[in-house]
């Protein structure tokens, strides 16, 4: 039976979000009380516009950044799933003011408001950008390098101060770092799209995608319902080993970029056989990517007991049908 929080009140920032609206879906529908803390900057209405008249639902359109919008979001609140940030490591190369501002200074705010109203957990979002330059492959949790972007540094300062705070505050804390996660709800537009409902995108304009480099980088793309799973099995971890921990949350296998798009196109190819005909175009790489990425989840099977709820294949195949009835 899938281990599922139930009965408790509880924040999702950055609810509006791709993940977010994902993590709220599956919260209301296993009975509790879900109050969405979004400002709109990335989120989208239309992603939960399908909770708005459910009573467990409560919308606050308010700014992690602002400190009385995050106590106003914490009250009687028994867990918060801290998602909002400003993503995307391009983005951040270009303006790293704001993903300084979103990401370290509204995590800090949300974590304190946290503190402050008495809230028995917090988990978070923390991301694969934290490993940086190093070179091991699985990426092992305690093995980091030095951060390639403002985002990524941004990402690993929060989880030191989530770390401190539970040391000093006693509040429970657990970091989930995020590897390539997609599915359904993903953004396909905007100059920081991820790469697969991009690719989904343009296939189904019948044009050709561009592949940053010569196709060869590769990632662990981790299907949306295991990043639900993770946060879930998160909020119910009663071992105490478990809390002040990071974890990698993603499939364990890496995908380079060339299988992704082949996979991409022939799932896509089923429902439009024109599809098939269509070759990528190759672009130069991006700054601050890294070559390859692919982790290890032993620690988070062993003391979350996380699987990853499918294969990166079943996962694109939902991934296919939702963009092509949805986009």
């Amino acid at each position: 039976m899938e281990r599922t929080l139930k009965n408790c009140r509880v924040l999702v920032t950055g609810g509006a979000g791709f993940i977010g609206s994902n993590l709220i879906e599956s919260l209301l529908a296993s009975g509790n009380k879900v109050v969405c803390l979004d400002n709109f900057s990335t989120g989208k209405r239309k992603n939960i516009s399908g909770f708005i008249t459910n009573p467990g639902f409560t919308l606050i359109e308010g700014d992690i950044r602002n400190y009385d919008d995050c106590a106003r979001a914490v009250e009687n609140t028994d867990l918060v799933f801290h998602q909002a940030a400003l993503g995307s490591v391009p983005r951040s190369i270009k303006d790293p003011v704001s993903a300084t501002d979103v990401n370290i200074g509204g995590f800090v705010k949300i974590l304190f408001a946290s503190k402050e109203a008495g809230v028995q957990r917090f988990i978070y979002a923390a991301s694969s950008s934290t490993y940086g330059d190093h070179p091991d492959l699985p990426k092992v949790e305690d093995k980091i390098g030095k951060p390639l972007s403002p985002y990524a540094i941004t990402k690993y300062a929060d989880e030191l101060f989530a770390s401190v705070f539970s040391v000093n505050y006693g509040i429970e804390v657990i970091g989930l770092r995020y590897f390539n996660v997609f599915g359904r709800r993903q953004d396909p537009d905007g100059a920081y799209a991820a790469v697969i409902p991009k690719f989904v995108s343009v296939l189904m304009r019948h044009e050709a995608p561009v592949i940053n480099g010569d196709g060869s980088h590769s990632r662990d793309f981790t299907y949306v319902d295991s990043v639900i799973r993770a946060n879930h099995l998160a909020a119910l971890v009663k071992d105490s080993a478990a809390l002040n921990q990071v974890y990698n949350v993603a499939h364990g296998e890496r995908t380079t970029l060339k299988r992704l798009f082949e996979m991409i196109r022939e799932y896509a190819g089923k429902y439009d056989p024109e599809v098939l005909k269509i070759q990528p175009v190759y672009g130069p790489e991006r700054a601050g990517d890294i070559p390859h990425s692919q982790a290890s989840v032993e620690k988070a099977g062993k003391l979350l007991g996380y699987t990853p709820a499918c294969t990166v294949s079943e996962g694109l195949k939902h991934a296919v049908e939702w963009f092509r009835v949805n986009l």
